[in-house]
């Protein structure tokens, strides 16, 4: 499953919520520095979709706020 995310770093509260166009709105609290905001991005989408972090993959927009991120079924496939 593909989904796109809008990510707003250096949030006061992580969560995670639908927008109207079906995608996602990230918030995390890690700054966009050396990757630990895409860290928490991967922690949180695992987290809503109640899978493992290693089945959450960031496809595209390493450093933009927008990405597609990849999710996989926790055997893998």
């Amino acid at each position: 499953m593909r989904l796109r995310i809008r990510v707003k770093p250096g949030a006061h509260e992580e969560k995670v919520s639908r927008e109207p166009d079906g995608s996602l709105l990230v918030s995390v609290r890690a700054r966009a520095q050396e990757g630990k905001a895409n860290e928490a991005v991967v922690k949180a989408v695992a987290a809503f979709l109640h899978v493992p972090k290693s089945s959450v993959r960031i496809r595209s927009g390493l450093s933009s706020r927008t990405k597609l991120l990849e999710v996989l079924d926790p055997s893998g496939r």
